[in-house]
C-alpha cells in the first residue's frame, strides 16, 4: 500500500508550499491517474512520492516504509519513476537501456540472469519497444525513447511506478495503448501505478482512481465518476473558453 500522511510538498521562497496536509492511501493494483492545470503541483507531488524531492512535512510510506529514508539500492527494487525530461545515454541500444531497469537485482558483476533477460524481452515486447531492440537509444525519436523508459520501468518490477506525463510524446493510438498496458499491469502484478496526464478525457475514462489538484493548494480523491458528479472537475479545469461536460463527459468549447 502506498499511503501519505500529512504530507506537504513544494520550494523553499518565494514559492513556497505547493499542497499541504495530505492524507491519501491507495491499495496495490490501482492505477491511479493526477489530473490539474499546469503549475497545480503535480510534478512536485510525484518527485516528492518518489523520493527524487523532500518533503516539506510529512511523509510518504510504500509498504508502511518511507520512501525518502530508503537505502538507494532498496529504494530501486520498489520504485520505478519515468519523466518527461528527455534522457540521453550515448553509445546504449535500447536493449542495454531497458536492461538497467535490471540492475538492482544483479551481483556486484552486474550479470542478467535468465530470468532478467525475460523480463527485459517481455518488457520491450509489451511497451512496444521490441521492433528497435538494436538502435542507439539517442538515435530514437521523442515518442519511441518514451517507450523505451516505459520498458525499463516495467522491467524492474516494481512496487510503485511513478510516471510523469509519459504519454506526452505519444500519438493517441499509444496514448490509449499504454495507459491501458499500465493499467493492466498494475491489476495483473498488484504494482500501484501513478500517472500524471495532461489527457483529460483518456484519464477520466481509465483510472481507478483520481486525484485531482484544482490549482488552489487543495486535492480531491475518488472515481472518475464521484469527482464529475460532485462538480471537482469543473472547478478545476472550466474557463471562460472551455468547460466540462458531465453529461457528456468530456471537455467541450464554450459556444
Amino acid at each position: 500500500m502506498l499511503r501519505l500522511e500529512k504530507l506537504s510538498v513544494g520550494y523553499g521562497a518565494p514559492r513556497g508550499t505547493v499542497l499541504a496536509d495530505l492524507d491519501v492511501s491507495v491499495s496495490p493494483g490501482s492505477f491511479v491517474c493526477v489530473l490539474g492545470r499546469n503549475g497545480a503541483g503535480k510534478s512536485t507531488l510525484m518527485r516528492t512520492i518518489a523520493g527524487l524531492q523532500g518533503a516539506i512535512a510529512g511523509t510518504a510510506l510504500l509498504d508502511d516504509e518511507d520512501v525518502a529514508a530508503m537505502r538507494p539500492q532498496t529504494r530501486a527494487r520498489r520504485v520505478s519513476v519515468v519523466l518527461t525530461e528527455r534522457s540521453s545515454s550515448p553509445g546504449l541500444t535500447v536493449d542495454d537501456v531497458v536492461s538497467l531497469g535490471r540492475q538492482p537485482f544483479t551481483g556486484w558483476q552486474g550479470r542478467l540472469t535468465a530470468d532478467d533477460r525475460a523480463r527485459v524481452t517481455d518488457a520491450m515486447a509489451a511497451a512496444g519497444a521490441a521492433q528497435f531492440s538494436r538502435r542507439l537509444f539517442d538515435d530514437l525519436s521523442d515518442g519511441e525513447r518514451q517507450r523505451v523508459m516505459i520498458a525499463r520501468a516495467l522491467a524492474q518490477a516494481p512496487r510503485l511506478m511513478v510516471l510523469d506525463e509519459i504519454t506526452a510524446f505519444l500519438d493517441l493510438p499509444g496514448r490509449v495503448e499504454t495507459m491501458a498496458l499500465l493499467r493492466e499491469r498494475a491489476r495483473a502484478t498488484g504494482t500501484i501505478v501513478l500517472l500524471s496526464s495532461h489527457d483529460l478525457d483518456l484519464s477520466l475514462q481509465l483510472a481507478d482512481v483520481v486525484w485531482l489538484l484544482d490549482g488552489r493548494g487543495g486535492l480531491s480523491v475518488g472515481t472518475a465518476s464521484e469527482l464529475i458528479a460532485a462538480g471537482d472537475v469543473s472547478n478545476a479545469f472550466d474557463t471562460s473558453a472551455v468547460r466540462f461536460s458531465a453529461a457528456h463527459g468530456r471537455f467541450e468549447l464554450v459556444a
